[in-house]
């Protein structure tokens, strides 16, 4: 049995468990406000971020992590494993993919990098199957063939805290940002099959937005299998409560774990936002 480590980058979620794993490595996103560099998650707590986030009139920005980064820990990791396999946020969202295969070459390390074509907990659920394969046997190919076929049944819907993240990153207009408040929008992105994070529904009101990403999750329930599902939140760890609430009112048996987005997440999607991640059969 090769002896296979896995990689992946903060933007996933990391539960004690996976921090714990000692064949899971987690690459941190850099994130850069007022010419200070921090390593997401290791530097920077999130209560950190949301103030910044708040004060500042620039938002912060992310780096990816470089090919040198991933060069250096591949060379690391030759020293102990066979073969591992790196599973990374969506190349639309960032370059981590691109890195992490540069740096492989460049060490001559057998990583089957994967593209999750998603963000969050999406990369948490192939992660955590990868290991489960990893303990039954087989080697790196075999199980990142299996994890790339289940990216097609990785499903998220996200509900923006606030859409001045989005204006004060320059996604928005001031005209739209200014309508958008009065008419209080409420929109519902999702990274979709191509792992482009785009506009899914624009919803009037907090509470219809909130309604309206519960009846489509139900929606799949009801025609799909939903093996397992997860709320993420950005510091607002009630609202992810009270939509557990009202799934699991409907669905007592499934398993939904409630967790935090990271912080290089939240720099692009704000204090207040709230996703929700499933995969189906």
């Amino acid at each position: 049995m090769p002896r296979i480590a896995f990689v992946t980058d903060s933007t996933a979620f990391i539960s004690e468990e996976l921090r714990n794993h000692p064949d899971v490595i987690v690459v941190p996103i850099i994130i850069i406000s007022e010419g200070q560099e921090y390593k997401d998650g290791v530097e920077l707590s999130s209560d950190q971020l949301y103030e910044i986030i708040r004060t500042d009139k620039k938002i912060p920005k992310t780096s990816q992590p470089s090919m040198g980064q991933f060069a250096d820990l591949y060379e690391m990791l030759k020293e102990d494993y066979d073969q591992a396999i790196a599973i990374h946020i969506s190349n639309k969202l960032s370059g981590a993919v691109s890195s992490s295969n540069s740096g492989k070459d460049h060490a001559g390390f057998d990583v089957e990098v994967i593209d999750s074509l998603s963000i969050s907990y999406g990369m948490t659920i192939l992660l955590e199957k990868g290991l489960k394969l990893a303990e039954q046997g087989g080697d790196a190919k075999t199980i990142a063939d299996e994890l790339r076929g289940d990216i097609s049944h990785l499903k998220n819907l996200v509900l923006l805290g606030s859409l001045e993240q989005l204006y004060k990153g320059g996604r928005m207009s001031g005209a739209q940002f200014l309508v958008g408040n009065i008419l209080q929008i409420k929109p519902i992105l999702n990274v979709n099959s191509e792992g482009e994070l785009v506009l899914y529904e624009r919803i009037r009101s907090e509470k219809k937005a909130v309604s309206r990403v519960i009846e489509l999750f139900k929606e799949d329930c009801e025609k799909n299998s939903v093996q397992s599902a997860a709320i993420m939140h950005g510091n607002v760890p009630e609202k992810a409560e009270e939509i557990k609430s009202k799934i699991q009112a409907d669905y007592p048996n499934l398993n939904l774990t409630i967790g935090e987005i990271s912080s290089s997440v939240a720099v692009h999607v704000g204090e207040g936002t709230v996703a929700l991640f499933w995969t189906t059969r």
